[in-house]
């Protein structure tokens, strides 16, 4: 299966394993949920399928890579207990609490949440001294004297053999008490998630013409090569920097994410190329509606792959204004509630302390999910968002010096709409770049296959399918109308050479 696939799986397990009966007992016993084993190669992205699931559910995580403990960090230290029985003084060997459990409740003492999952990384490399003591732990949940607390999920990760020397392979008694997903890497897959993350556009647009390039493993005669999506996503965050900081890219820098020669040399010339042409096409005069003649005529001529960049170079650009609008438009629907709820103070002094309050409740909500590692970049954004806009408007009703609630509510009004005036005219700019982007692509590529893509790239990425449906787009709505229709008509025309008049 792939990530996506694999995703929804242990999504649905946990759920699954945290539902109750009428009575407050779990409906899968503890003792036959059995702990979710994810093996795959390594950097696929098995770590941020499992923030995603905690997210997504409300719930905390705990992440522990196995190949940092030891049997002490993990089983906890002896120490020696003094013991009575029936009168008789003894000496037993008692362990202080794993390492590992100890954490699970200290994010539960500080996120409020009891319920989670325990995600333990490369459990099948495990050391020598520690491996017999795994085997406890994936049927009882419990490490050296400790009990994972009830409600905390087990998922665990590993790589294959090959991928991995330090690789111990489970016996048939250890596999029995596991539920096994095997997952692979999935362009197609990532590609949704590196869209909504914002990677770097050169990237996406590089895998998008080489996808075998995307993970690659092998032995060499210099030892192992390699690229994994871990690999491209820290490349992209590095490539933003220094692109930001107008510092040189090359070879050096890209081979240290990416561990293969031909990879290294190809992807860092297809890079000089992008940006080749992006100083070609000037991206911004096209979409600011400075069309030129020049710049139509070059992309006509070009190469299918050049045309592919190019679309990929003006949708990146797009897509990252609609997703920070789309972001903001999130944070102004958010206001509505606390509004309503500060229209009724009578008094400045009470519209004050409800302001504080509603401050102070995010402040708390937002460092508990953080703790918990539960809340989605987006989330925090959205909370530091309405933190922030809480505290200006505490200050401003503060200076204005009015006595009246009802007066500084509409201190608070006046702020909100000006927010929702800027939303306004971001949304109108983003449209007109929008229709900016058609204009160029019926003028170079016609109803030509970028058309397609252009089309479908705004449906299937999540950002500007909600901007398209809440701000809408006639240039969009006209060509996916146009393009449904000719799909029909193929369809159609197949059908009446199946009938063979």
């Amino acid at each position: 299966m792939n990530m996506k696939q694999a995703k929804e799986c242990i999504k649905d397990t946990v759920r699954l394993y945290l539902k109750k009966d009428e009575f407050g007992d779990y409906r899968i016993p503890i003792v036959r949920q059995r702990p979710v084993f994810l093996i795959g190669a390594p950097g696929i992205g098995k770590t941020a399928i499992m923030e995603q699931i905690a997210q997504e559910l409300s719930i905390a995580l705990v992440s522990y890579s196995m190949t940092h403990h030891t049997r002490q960090s993990a089983l906890g230290l002896p120490f020696i207990d003094h013991r009575e029985f029936e009168g008789e003084q003894y000496d037993v060997s008692e362990y202080t609490m794993s390492e590992i459990i100890a954490s699970i409740y200290e994010v539960m003492d500080k996120s409020g949440l009891k319920e989670g999952i325990l995600f333990l990384d490369e459990i099948n490399c495990v050391s020598e001294t520690l491996s017999p003591s795994m085997l406890q732990f994936l049927q009882y949940k419990v490490f050296g004297r400790h009990t994972v607390p009830e409600g905390w999920v087990i998922v665990t990760a590993g790589n294959p053999p090959e991928y991995n020397k330090s690789v111990r392979e489970f016996d048939v008694v250890t596999m029995d008490r596991l539920k096994i997903m095997e997952v692979e890497a999935d362009y197609t897959t990532w590609k949704a998630y590196a869209s909504e993350k914002g990677l770097h556009n050169v990237i996406i647009s590089y895998l998008d013409l080489k996808k075998e390039d995307f993970y690659h493993v092998e032995t060499t005669v210099k030892g192992k090569s390699y690229i994994t999506a871990r690999g491209w996503e820290d490349l992209s965050q590095i490539l933003q920097l220094y692109e930001e900081e107008g510092l040189f890219v090359d070879e050096t820098l890209v081979g240290q994410y990416l561990r293969n020669e031909r990879i290294v040399k190809e992807f860092t010339a297809y890079y000089d190329l992008y940006n080749k042409y992006k100083n070609d096409y000037k991206i911004e005069e096209i979409l600011s509606g400075e069309l030129s003649d020049k710049a139509v005529e070059k992309a006509k001529a070009a190469a299918f792959d050049e045309r592919l960049s190019l679309l990929g170079m003006l949708l990146d650009k797009v897509q990252g204004e609609i997703r920070e609008t789309m972001r903001f438009a999130d944070c102004i629907r958010e206001l509505h509630a606390p509004l309503k709820a500060l229209s009724g103070c009578g008094e400045t002094g009470k519209l004050m302390q409800m302001i504080q309050m509603q401050a102070k409740a995010r402040e708390k909500l937002l460092k508990s999910m953080q703790a918990a590692g539960a809340m989605s970049d987006v989330e925090q954004y959205k909370n530091k968002f309405m933190i922030r806009f809480l505290e200006q408007a505490e200050k401003e009703v503060r200076v204005s010096g009015v006595s009246d609630g009802a007066d500084g509510y509409v201190l608070i009004k006046e702020k909100f709409g000006k927010e929702a005036a800027s939303l306004k005219e971001q949304t109108g700019k983003i449209g007109e770049r929008l229709h900016n982007l058609f204009v160029f692509a019926e003028a170079a590529f016609e109803n030509g296959n970028e058309m397609l893509i252009l089309v479908t790239e705004l449906t299937v990425n999540e950002d500007s399918a909600r901007f398209i449906a809440s701000f809408g787009c006639p240039d969009y709505q006209r060509h996916n109308e146009e393009l449904m229709l000719s799909e029909r008509q193929s369809r159609f025309m197949e059908e009446i050479e199946k009938l063979e008049l």
